[in-house]
């Protein structure tokens, strides 16, 4: 068995998970755990729908910014991909994704405050980066036969249009409704820091412990999630994103001053501000190194490396659920309802529920990375699946589920598990914020005490890593010759 590079890889991830959890905060802390769970889900099955007057508005809002945040990513994600061929671009577009859309709507609001503008950025920036890395991975792989048909002279850009886009536009199409959803998901979460979205609401209910108001948010949110198919249609598409801005609200002035000052006071480092000369630029870079990355990072890859093994074993736990090789109809549809409930909640919003319920540790974080990342592996793997036919007498239960099924989705899972490893690091140094001493959690305090500047070298770092870990993920993955694969 220990032949096999991907056994041999995928022990050596579970020991160093097994070594973190030797080391990480794992701990409940309340002091009535179960209880405060029980009441969470007396909450969900009795939902208020009608104790808070702007929750309509705010689920508007929520779609409004995911429709503008998305339509302006695609568009320059799209543009961008078309130079992706050169270093530079690529290099810009990885360093923009690496970067989470909760730390760019930190770093808008210092300069724009609770403007649209905010929030609308913070989704379109890190986007931008995420379509032209796909969108070019799509028009790569494209065809080239149909432009070679073309009579000579054709001009490059009739033939871009004419014949690489119809060969890829399906599944251009596919994967721009699929970052939809995720757009809905980061414009829910940007309520967090204040925008008038719904995890503002959601925040402001568990804070008061109205459970069945934060369920009635929770259930509108899944409703709006589980029916796109019925009102994301590609006729009436222009409509939404024509609409759209006009449901952003207007939000405070922009006062122009605050940006320029930013940017050539506020993000300077102090010494080199202050004119202290670069010894004691370096003194503090060190300070800032030794006090606040460093333990951001250990706390960082720590809880990734946990999370992510965590996904994996959750992933292979979930597939059967919706596999028609396991089970009725009966067990397959409420399979599918917890993984779309699972993968349609983001980590952000199980997290902060989590917390709420079992106190600050690494636990809430691990849970709800495994949940949500868990329920959208466990979804694809268990929809591959039932695509296998088995033979006649193949065995049944447990041998049919290890020694059938597993073998042959185990590549495909790998090379999901891997992908994703880079945003399960980008959402794990983002839950920082909820008091986990991850790097978000250093990036958060800076922000708070008007550190700007050291904030903005915890974010630089933040970026690094994640870009680190995705080309050490790449690598681990055509060292495998596994088949990579887009995943939101």
């Amino acid at each position: 068995m220990f032949s096999y590079p991907t056994v041999r890889a995928s022990f050596l991830f579970l020991a160093i998970a097994v070594a973190g959890l030797l080391v990480a905060d794992i701990a409940i802390t309340t002091a009535n755990p179960w209880r405060d769970l029980g009441q969470f889900f007396l909450g969900v099955v009795t939902p208020n729908f009608f104790s808070t007057e702007g929750l309509l508005t705010a689920l508007l809002r929520t779609v409004a910014f995911g429709f503008v945040g998305v339509t302006l990513g695609s568009f320059f994600g799209f543009l961008l991909a078309l130079l992706y061929r050169f270093m530079p671009v690529r290099i810009f577009c990885a360093f923009i994704r690496a970067i989470h859309e909760l730390f760019w709507a930190l770093i808008f609001l210092q300069f724009f405050g609770f403007h649209p503008l905010t929030g609308v950025l913070a989704i379109a920036i890190p986007y931008a980066g995420i379509f032209a890395k796909v969108y070019s991975e799509i028009l790569d792989e494209s065809d080239p036969e149909p432009a070679q048909l073309l009579p000579k002279g054709t001009h490059a850009i009739a033939a871009f249009l004419y014949a690489r886009i119809p060969d890829c536009w399906v599944q251009l199409r596919t994967y721009t409704a699929y970052r939809l959803e995720c757009g809905l998901r980061s414009s829910a979460i940007l309520g967090f820091v204040g925008l008038p979205t719904l995890g503002f609401y959601l925040e402001t209910s568990f804070s008061q412990g109205m459970y069945s108001d934060a369920g009635a948010m929770l259930i509108l949110f899944y409703v709006l999630i589980a029916t796109m198919p019925l009102w994301v249609r590609p006729k009436v598409l222009p409509v939404y994103i024509l609409a759209a801005p006009f449901f952003l609200g207007e939000g405070f002035p922009i006062v122009w001053g605050n940006v320029e000052r930013f940017f050539t006071e506020d993000i300077v480092p102090a010494p080199l501000r202050n004119g202290e000369g670069l010894a004691a630029f370096s003194s503090w870079l060190g300070d800032v190194m030794v006090s606040e990355a460093l333990p951001g990072i250990w706390n960082t890859v720590v809880l990734t490396q946990i999370a992510l093994v965590a996904t994996g074993i959750l992933s292979l736990l979930a597939f059967p659920l919706i596999s028609k090789h396991f089970g009725g109809p009966v067990r397959r549809t409420s399979g599918h309802v917890f993984l779309v409930i699972a993968r349609s909640t983001p980590e952000y919003i199980l997290a902060y529920i989590l917390l709420q319920l079992w106190g600050p540790s690494m636990l809430p974080a691990v849970v709800a990375l495994a949940l949500h990342n868990g329920g959208i592996i466990g979804h694809l793997i268990g929809r591959q699946t039932n695509t296998i036919h088995l033979r006649p007498d193949a065995p049944q239960g447990f041998a049919r589920y290890s020694w059938e099924l597993v073998p042959r989705v185990y590549r495909s899972f790998l090379a999901f598990l891997f992908y994703r490893w880079e945003i399960i690091m980008r959402e794990t140094a983002i839950l920082g914020i909820l008091g986990i001493y991850t790097l978000g959690f250093y990036v958060d305090s800076a922000i708070q005490n008007i550190q700007f500047d050291r904030a903005m070298i915890l974010i630089l770092i933040t970026a690094l890593l994640n870009i680190g870990v995705d080309i050490l993920g790449r690598y681990i993955r055509r060292k495998l010759a596994l088949q990579t694969m887009p995943t939101c």
